[in-house]
């Protein structure tokens, strides 16, 4: 006669998994907030609300959870453009999205690349994603996840009828905003000034 099975056994695996992605998520938020160097068992733990055993459960050591913040936070990106690139589709399905000005086009593809926020926190994210760029874990998820991301952009781009590619975009699109933020000024404002003259030059 078979065993019987334990029917608490999927419960606690996704009880599991809801707790690996809340430390996940917490180390996310760490680096976004204070850096890379802000990452420990001790404060993921105080920061996703579990036990400091339960960080070491999950993930071999701090490379290990670092990378799957890293992945997460690049998702995250990925997801935002995602979006934007569901209501172009729309608009393309509609035959809506020729009536868009080049200025309104640079304005998606801008929001599709930016994060959301105000000067103050673009700040923080810039400085913060920069920093990663010191850990080899957090630069090789970064690099890694940017492929999911470059793919979203290109067909976004390709349904706003641009010639060129996610890469320069993007390469625009933070170069804009770091200047922005040295300078005091607006980031969204450059950035969508500079997108619209690539636009036209395109």
């Amino acid at each position: 006669m078979a065993p019987e099975t334990d029917k608490h056994v999927p419960r606690r695996q996704a009880r599991g998994t809801q707790r690996r992605d809340r430390i996940v998520t917490a180390a996310a938020e760490l680096i976004l907030r204070d850096g890379p160097g802000a990452v420990t068992h001790r404060s993921v733990a105080a920061q996703a609300d579990v036990p400091l055993a339960a960080t070491t459960y999950y993930f071999t050591g701090l490379d290990d959870l670092l990378g799957a913040a890293g992945e997460q936070i690049v998702r995250g990106w990925a997801e935002r453009a995602q979006a934007i690139g569901h209501s172009v589709t729309e608009l393309v399905a509609e035959g809506g999205v020729e009536t868009l000005s080049t200025r309104s086009r640079a304005l998606l593809l801008v929001d599709a690349v930016l994060p959301p926020g105000d000067h103050g926190e673009l700040l923080g994210f810039y400085e913060h994603v920069v920093s990663a760029g010191r850990s080899p874990v957090m630069a090789a998820a970064f690099a890694q996840g940017r492929g999911e991301l470059d793919v979203v952009i290109d067909s976004l781009l390709d349904q706003l009828g641009a010639r060129f590619s996610a890469v320069l975009l993007i390469a625009v699109v933070d170069g804009a905003a770091v200047t922005a933020l040295c300078e005091g000024r607006a980031v969204r404002d450059l950035a969508v000034d500079c997108v619209t003259e690539l636009l036209g030059g395109a």
